[in-house]
């Protein structure tokens, strides 16, 4: 019998709507960035201010977006990911009419900061995604949604020039609100909300914790260009950075519900996805900025062709097309190879556009051609990225997943525009005109820093472990599962999980334990879905269905527990772990029992452990900390007499004997291997 989530999901629009309402949005978000870079030039004399001032119209968006997505992301796991997406397409429809009605600088950069907090919305739109789509169309739609960030930038540039050449600098905001508004219409009747949501506390010191850090970074790197990148002020803000975000991370892994689970960012599949990630958005950057630039550049340059705003982006919206071409092609691609070659294979040939760049430019249409390869690499490797977050997190933590992936791809494209502003501002020539621009070679060292960037990203994805190969299995509700094939996913009925489970982990003395690991698995071992325990002691496990499953769950200092467990939406009957893990041993003087003395554990590096006392038989026992070196120290205050061992603890109970009278082994013990 289906369970009332399922019959819900069968009820849900269809799956291509679906798609193409997120989709647009991630469109929308994408045109708010470039919709006012035609106007800069004339922003000075209309709203009465500096160049300077008028660049916070960019600036503002690019750190509202930055500190809003980490925030937005947690938030959507936490209360619905739908709720999240309503709320950043009023903050674009409210930001567009406060800048559209107002003459005022610092009122217009109010509005383009709400307006940036739109951006929020595609690591959430990826999570719905995951949430509602079939296993099959997960892909296309992934790769269709970080497609949008090319078709957004490539149609802002002629349509900003368009409405502004025909009509009032006001109705640029006018149409983005507009078309924000139908999107929010859309959202409400197309997009279902997920029932797969965390629960808990909101981290508001982390989260202040960080928007101070990426204030202060971004800050920096944003308006180096015209402050200098050695200015006090610049070096202040980086300085201020790292203090901040040295106090972040202890914070994120003390706290029980953290803003962004560091100890999931730090699997190695998520951490080389997101360094590559900083690379990869880095090398987009530059090919878009660059293309953009040079084809406006006077032809005296001899390099530019001196075209229109208009012209320039009626000639780079081929190449946001191809993005949008290539989504189905790269869903197919992931399908067929995985997301860690696609991301290698996009990283490449991204490489090779940029390559290709410094060689070729003679005509326009060698510029378009070789930056339309960048594009080309730039669409696999954005559809593989989130590909590879969400295969290797919880599904409880997709949004603020890939709203942390996000955000690092922003911090390199704001490393990337200034780089080429620093590269331009280094190596400019004088025209016949009078007119300053950058020279050639300045263009060319551009293009070799995306080369490297790309290739930068390549390597690092190089490293990350090759998925191993299950056996794909198509399950009907009743029946048995079919094997059909090698394939590295499961379906089931076509069908991402539907049933939320919540659940506790305690300790015998229903004590909660945090940072416990709970997998689930079908009983044929296929694997479900994984969490890990708050301050509380709990957890979320998506399923795709009620039924029997196999629960396993570990924590430092206890032995592993499975068992075949009957799971339906709800809570869950609680796990207690029952066997703790123990580092033991004698304490003996010349062989001989000696009751009483004290033992104390502490870490290699010097911190404490703890600390116990031997029974009358000269026997110990302390709960075995997590694996490391450690040094074990005997202690007869009757004698005054010491030992010390270095051990390295594993994960597995040990056994340490210490006689005070022969000492200690020339060799540090090795504990807690586990034996074949």
């Amino acid at each position: 019998m289906r369970s009332p989530q399922s019959a819900a999901a069968r009820q849900t629009p269809s799956t291509g709507l679906v798609i193409a309402v997120l989709a647009l949005c991630g469109t929308l978000v994408s045109l708010q960035q470039t919709l006012v870079l035609p106007l800069l030039p004339d922003f000075p004399e209309i709203l009465g201010t500096t160049s300077d001032n008028a660049s916070w119209l960019v600036t503002v968006t690019l750190l509202t977006a930055a500190v809003g997505t980490p925030i937005v992301s947690r938030l959507a796991d936490m209360f619905g990911k739908r709720l999240m997406l309503v709320i950043c397409m009023w903050s674009v429809i409210i930001g567009s009419v406060v800048a559209a009605l107002s003459t005022s600088l610092s009122v217009v950069i109010l509005g383009r900061g709400l307006t940036g907090l739109g951006a929020c919305l595609v690591p959430v739109g990826i999570s719905i995604m995951r949430d509602h789509l079939p296993a099959d169309r997960v892909g296309s739609g992934v790769a269709l949604m970080s497609a949008t960030l090319g078709i957004g930038g490539a149609v802002g540039m002629p349509l900003a020039g368009v409405i502004y050449d025909r009509w009032d600098w006001h109705t640029l905001f006018y149409v983005s609100g507009g078309f924000a508004v139908v999107m929010l219409v859309a959202v409400l009747l197309v997009v279902p909300e997920s029932t797969v949501r965390t629960r808990g506390r909101f981290d508001y010191v982390g989260a202040a914790l960080l928007s101070v850090a990426l204030t202060c970074f971004l800050l920096a790197v944003s308006k180096a260009g015209s402050w200098g990148f050695l200015s006090p002020l610049t070096l202040s803000l980086l300085a201020a950075a790292g203090l901040v975000l040295a106090a972040w991370v202890p914070w994120e892994l003390r706290t029980g519900q953290p803003l962004v689970d560091i100890r999931t960012s730090m699997r190695r599949t998520v951490l080389l996805t997101n360094s590559a990630s900083v690379l990869v958005g880095f090398a987009m950057f530059a090919n878009f900025l660059t293309s953009v630039q040079q084809v406006q550049m006077p032809v005296e340059t001899g390099y530019g062709f001196g075209l229109s705003v208009v012209a320039t982006g009626l000639w780079m919206l081929p190449s946001g097309i191809l993005m949008v071409a290539m989504s189905p092609v790269s869903a197919a691609l992931i399908r067929r190879y995985g997301p860690r070659v696609v991301l290698i294979s996009g990283s490449l040939v991204m490489a090779v556009g940029f390559i290709a760049r410094s060689l070729l430019h003679g005509s326009v249409a060698e510029v378009m051609v070789t930056s339309g390869v960048a594009s080309l690499g730039t669409a696999l490797a954005f559809a593989a990225m989130p590909t590879l977050i969400m295969r290797a997190v919880p599904i409880t933590e997709t949004a603020s997943a890939n709203g942390l992936n996000t955000l690092l791809r922003s911090i390199g494209t704001s490393s990337a525009s200034a780089v080429v502003a620093a590269v331009f501002a280094a190596s400019t020539l004088t025209t016949a005109g009078g007119v300053t621009a950058p020279t050639l070679g300045a263009y060319q060292a551009v293009f070799w820093a995306g080369a490297a960037a790309a290739l930068g990203g390549g390597f690092i994805a190089a490293f990350i472990r090759r998925p191993q190969r299950v056996r794909e299995v198509v399950a009907d509700r009743a029946g048995a599962p079919a094997p059909t094939g090698e394939r590295t996913h499961v379906k089931v009925d076509g069908e991402l999980p539907e049933l939320l489970v919540r659940c506790r982990v305690l300790s015998p003395e229903r004590r909660p334990l945090r940072q416990a690991v709970a997998t689930v698995l079908h009983p044929d071992g296929r694997h479900v879905d994984w969490g890990r325990t708050d301050n509380e002691g709990r957890f979320a496990l998506a399923l795709p269905d009620a039924g029997d499953y196999l629960l396993v769950v570990s924590a430092d200092g206890w032995a592993p527990q499975s068992s075949l467990v009957h799971l339906e939406s709800g809570e869950a009957t609680p796990v207690t772990m029952t066997r703790r893990l123990l580092l033991s041993g004698h304490v003996t003087d010349a062989g001989h029992p000696l009751g009483g003395a004290m033992i104390s554990l502490i870490r290699h590096s010097g911190e404490y452990v703890g600390t116990t006392t031997a029974g009358p038989d000269g026997a110990y026992e302390i709960g075995l900390p997590p694996p490391g070196r450690y040094v074990l120290t005997a202690v007869d205050h009757a004698t005054g007499r010491t030992r010390s061992r270095a051990l390295t603890v594993h994960s597995t109970s040990a056994t340490l004997d210490v006689d005070l009278e022969t000492g200690v082994p020339r060799e540090p013990a090795v504990l807690g291997r586990e034996r074949g």
